[in-house]
């Protein structure tokens, strides 16, 4: 009501935005005359005449509607599309950084190419994201003549490309690419060890198709790099035979809301019997077993295979549930994969170290100025704004919707509801009309063939089991008694043209003839031909028959996904209709709904098969997806939250990385941290409470990063003032063996030995710090017990877990950068020679002594005070057996 109020009043933002936008489409508009009498060679300068403006001061706003004008008659000539005026005002949208909502079959790929070759024009790189790589090859190809035509260059990523084509990919005016593409090359970037490893050049502009899939669905899983650890795979085995035994109910309860579940004191005790542990849940030395045995009950009741993931040449790929997709390379965290693995009785992969990650939140708010389009972004308009700072602007149809979305049909048992859908299925054929069937799994899309299969309707079957075939499938699923059978993937990004796609049936054809549309051109025209008849008489005969409908078998957690299925019919003010079919025995009703749906189906006395349709209990369902949207925020926003700590260190380190490897003066760089850290060392002298000074704490630790002998120099030390001198005479000393050290090796080489040295500990010491991190936030929930903030304690936790890895990483440079040398095949024979005859020598055994004792500074001192017993006589002027290069008398012979 109030929103209603708004609108009369002429307050509402959107309005306001359209009208807006309507003022400036009517200026493009006003350029056209003068577009037209162009060459294609003028068009083609358009690139380079307005960067030329723009670097003379003009704004882009400024030059925005010439060069809206440009595509648009690029586009016209090119593709034969002209650009609408709720495409232009879309368009417009985008480039002020906003969401443009378009309902489907608006034509939003073409919208698209007005922000971005506008925003090109800076020569600062344009990224376009779409939600998979056939999508990017698709557009980029597509809307490749556009960009072209107006003096610009495109290029996609894709996986499995070389380093060197994607180097070039980005260097592109305008570059295409999925959101993990794009993520993991940041990562990567950040990873690399040589300046030209790094492909990206910063992240300018970035326009995201499918907006609402990319930055919602896919926000609650972070993108991570990660290597193999250590761990054995067997206890996985132990831990899901244990899990067989344990019996639902009895030994443990589900929460399946919370997609969580408990042991009980029964449950506890039978898998301490079975494993013969008695304190398996309560010794901590037992809590990675204890941990496995939980991950393998979670694998074996609450994942389903061919709902949650699918075994595909024994392996375990995960399906996403918004998309329906697999998700190739990507592995549940926390050992579940390995618990799946060991259910499935697959080879079970060793659990992974993270090496790098970030949250698509964070790579996105990385872009100066972010954009987006979607069918379905206003349910969603909170979140985007307080995430991303982005508005949602609904922009106007081209023609008026006139779909009819009936009522859902609510049924009791899932077996009543799959039967009444297949009915109307059967109902929709006879007429000829076309159906196109969602469903909410891969299980459930086979249940429903074979209930038509029964009744012998011939349909397509399209889910993650045949991907490679989607587009083909949904492009053909507007065509006269087309019966498709899809999971939520139905076609993004793939318009479903009534009466069917004429070029994907001539390019079918051409593809059995063995022949290639561009070399045989007479031949697809005269083929092309054919089908554009074939599908306009289609059209006509699809349209009194109702147009396209669409049958939901479920609803989905999401309004955005039930509105996306509705939204492949309808378009471009195309008849259609749409129904859910709904059971009481569904997951949402079971687990949301709660008792008011129950008590509503109660009082009305429901019979075995019969159907009820109510705008009541369509609401009820709708407050039901709302919970559960509001339940999936929340996540996101703990998910963000969390990640924000580790953002802010992983932009410093990240900023530090990228220094050093820009870095012309590495030398001088590597001397300050030698110099930071004896000062920091130094400091601890006095940094005590009694006010006497630690001099042997301090001297072992001196000696142990920089070399034996060191710590004479604070022997003596009384006093602050005794300190400030033998500060002063240590520097000295360091700066002059850090200058023997860049003579011993060369300028050139101390270069890059010394920026390998940095990167090296750098990405070491992050390493073991995201691991610690890890474990963090694994266990900090149970601060809440103790009444604290769990995320300002991780905060707290985080901050002092940061500053020790500085710490770290300085002195780990300082201990490599003293201690490198450049072993020559001479210096190996030497130091050969000297192992031999170290049998010669009576070294007596220390106690604590190995590769992982804590001071070998404190060995290297004690050893000087042994007795060596000589058995070969080494000349003073003879080279030092130890391997140094140097004379006896001036190394170990002093």
């Amino acid at each position: 009501m109030f929103s209603g109020v708004i609108k009369a009043l002429g307050l509402d933002p959107n309005d306001r935005a359209i009208a807006r936008y309507e003022e400036k489409a009517s200026i493009i508009d006003s350029f056209e005359p003068q577009m037209k009498k162009l060459t294609d060679e003028e068009l083609a300068m358009s690139a380079s005449l307005f960067r030329a403006r723009l670097e003379k001061g003009e704004p882009l706003d400024d030059i925005l509607p010439e060069v809206f004008a440009r595509v648009r008659e690029v586009s016209s000539r090119t593709l034969g599309l002209r650009h609408f005026k709720e495409q232009l005002m879309g368009g417009i949208a985008l480039h002020e950084g906003k969401i443009a909502e378009m309902k489907t079959g608006e034509g939003k790929t073409l919208v698209a190419t007005l922000a971005v070759a506008l925003n090109a024009i800076a020569g600062r790189g344009v990224h376009v994201v779409t939600v998979n790589d056939y999508l990017a090859a698709r557009d980029a190809e597509w809307m490749g003549p556009v960009y072209r035509g107006m003096g610009l260059s495109v290029g996609v990523i894709s996986p499995f490309m070389d380093q060197k084509d994607r180097f070039d990919a980005y260097r592109k005016d305008i570059t295409y690419g999925t959101n993990s593409e794009f993520g993991f090359d940041y990562l990567r970037d950040n990873m690399a060890i040589q300046k030209e490893q790094q492909v990206q050049r910063g992240h300018h502009y970035c326009i995201v198709d499918e907006v609402d899939s990319i930055l919602i669905d896919e926000a609650r899983t972070p993108l991570i790099i990660s290597g193999p650890s250590e761990d054995d795979t067997e206890p996985y085995r132990i831990a899901d035979r244990v899990a067989r035994d344990l019996i639902k109910g009895v030994d443990f309860e589900v929460e399946e809301k919370e997609r969580n579940l408990a042991l009980t004191e029964a449950g506890i005790a039978k898998a301490e019997r079975l494993m013969n542990l008695p304190n398996l849940f309560t010794d901590f030395a037992n809590s990675s077993l204890a941990h496995k045995i939980v991950q393998s009950l979670k694998a074996h009741h609450l994942f389903q295979r061919d709902v949650h993931y699918v075994v595909k040449d024994g392996e375990i790929v995960i399906v996403d549930e918004f998309t329906g997709r697999l998700m190739f390379g990507r592995r549940y965290s926390d050992g579940l994969h390995q618990a799946i693995e060991a259910k499935e009785r697959v080879k079970i992969g060793r659990e992974n170290q993270t090496l790098a990650t970030i949250t698509l939140q964070n790579y996105f708010r990385m872009y100066e100025k972010l954009a987006g389009m979607t069918g379905t972004a206003l349910t969603e308009a909170e979140e985007f704004k307080e995430i991303y700072g982005l508005d949602v602007i609904v922009v106007p149809t081209h023609m008026p919707m006139i779909r009819h979305d009936h009522h859902d049909a609510i049924y009791r048992t899932a077996a009543e509801k799959y039967n009444a859908a297949a009915n109307e299925v059967a109902e929709a054929y006879e007429k000829g009309q076309p159906v196109l069937v969602g469903t909410t799994s891969i299980e459930n899309s086979e249940k429903v063939s074979r209930l038509l299969r029964a009744r012998k309707i011939p349909h397509n079957v399209l889910n993650a089991k045949v991907h490679d075939k989607e587009a083909s499938i949904v492009a053909q699923a507007g065509r006269l008694k087309a019966v498709t059978v899809a999971t939520n993937m139905a076609g993004r990004g793939t318009d479903i043209v009534l009466g069917g796609n004429a070029e994907f049936l001539a390019r079918e054809e051409m593809q059995k003839l063995g022949l290639d549309p561009k070399e045989n051109e007479q031949e697809y025209k005269e083929i092309l031909e054919k089908y554009k008849k074939i599908c306009s008489e289609e059209h006509d005969l699809v349209i009194k028959a109702g147009g396209l409908r669409i049958i939901g078998t479920e609803r989905h957690e999401s309004r955005r996904i039930d509105n996306q299925l509705r939204g492949r019919s309808g378009r471009q003010g195309d008849p259609g209709e749409s129904r859910f079919y709904i059971a009481l025995e569904d997951d949402l009703i079971r687990l949301f709904g709660g008792e008011k749906i129950q008590s509503i189906m109660e009082k009305l006395g429901m019979e075995e098969g019969e159907c009820i349709e109510h705008n009541l209990l369509s609401k009820a369902i709708e407050n039901a997806q709302k919970k559960v949207e509001e339940m999936h925020f929340d996540i996101r926003k703990q998910l963000l939250a969390y990640d924000n700590v580790m953002n802010q260190q992983r932009e410093a380190l990240y900023r530090e990385r990228s220094e050093i490897l820009d870095d012309p003066d590495i030398v001088s760089r590597t001397l300050g941290v030698l110099e930071d850290t004896a000062l920091s060392l130094l400091e601890r002298v006095f940094d005590n409470d009694s006010g006497e000074p630690d001099i042997q704490s301090v001297g072992i630790r001196l000696n142990a990063l920089f070399w034996p002998g060191l710590s004479k120099h604070i022997e003596n030390v009384q006093t602050k003032e005794d300190l400030e001198e033998s500060k002063l005479v240590i520097l000295e000393e360091i700066r002059s063996r850090f200058s023997q050290k860049i003579n011993e090796l060369g300028p050139e080489l101390s270069e890059q030995i010394f920026r390998y040295i940095f990167l090296e500990v750098l990405d070491a010491k992050w390493k073991e710090h995201l691991l610690a991190m890890d474990e963090l936030r694994r266990g900090i929930g149970l601060r809440a017990i103790g009444q604290k903030d769990p995320l300002l304690e991780y905060q707290f936790e985080s901050f002092n877990l940061f500053q020790t890895m500085l710490v770290q990483i300085r002195e780990g440079i300082t201990e490599f950068a003293l201690r490198v040398s450049v072993v020559n095949k001479e210096k190996e024979r030497s130091r050969a020679r000297w192992t031999e005859s170290r049998d010669a020598f009576d070294i007596p055994e220390m106690p604590g002594y190995g590769e992982e004792m804590e001071n070998p500074g404190a060995l290297a001192t004690a050893l000087k005070t042994q007795p060596i017993v000589n058995v070969g006589k080494v000349g003073r002027n003879d080279p030092c057996p130890c391997g140094s290069g140097k004379k006896y008398k001036q190394c170990c012979g002093r």
